[in-house]
């Protein structure tokens, strides 16, 4: 039997754009392919172009490197700037914030995080049904690892 998730009758959100989400510590903001795309379509921009203004090669596991978003200096995200720059085409670790599925793991972590962002149990109610679905979302979006990159741009070069 499955165990009963503490959302079952929703959770409260409304973002209160006060930019924790995206910045004031170190943090990754990893790009998967759709993100990539969606950014570089968003800014009209080549990926070779994107990635070098935008992106940094972040450590991930097993000794491999996947794309990231950088940070200014204040850690705040690259894109940010008194909100998103690119809202419409952020990426789904982004936009899925805060239905990630550690954070909804059980209502102390949620409880946890409420403390930093508040955003969180505030605002509209959000269903068991969106919330799963940003789950799902953020669960399947995997990062691009930096072979991957460079074989978009080498490709992208040769045309």
């Amino acid at each position: 039997m499955e165990k009963e998730v503490f959302y079952k009758n929703g959770l409260n959100f409304a973002c209160a754009r006060c930019s924790f989400c995206c910045g004031h510590s170190p943090g990754f903001v990893y790009l998967s392919k759709r993100d990539l795309y969606a950014l570089t379509t968003f800014f009209k921009m080549s990926v070779t172009d994107f990635v070098n203004k935008y992106c940094r090669w972040a450590d991930y596991y097993y000794g491999t490197q996947v794309i990231a978003l950088k940070e200014q200096k204040n850690y705040d995200c690259i894109l940010w700037n008194k909100g998103c720059s690119a809202y419409s085409a952020r990426p789904i670790q982004c936009s899925t914030w805060p239905f990630w599925s550690w954070m909804i793991a059980d209502r102390q972590t949620w409880d946890e995080c409420a403390k930093e962002c508040p955003g969180m149990n505030k605002g509209r109610l959000w269903t068991f049904e969106e919330i799963e679905e940003n789950r799902k979302q953020y669960d399947a979006n995997k990062p691009l690892y930096k072979e991957e990159v460079e074989k978009i741009m080498a490709e992208e070069g040769a045309k």
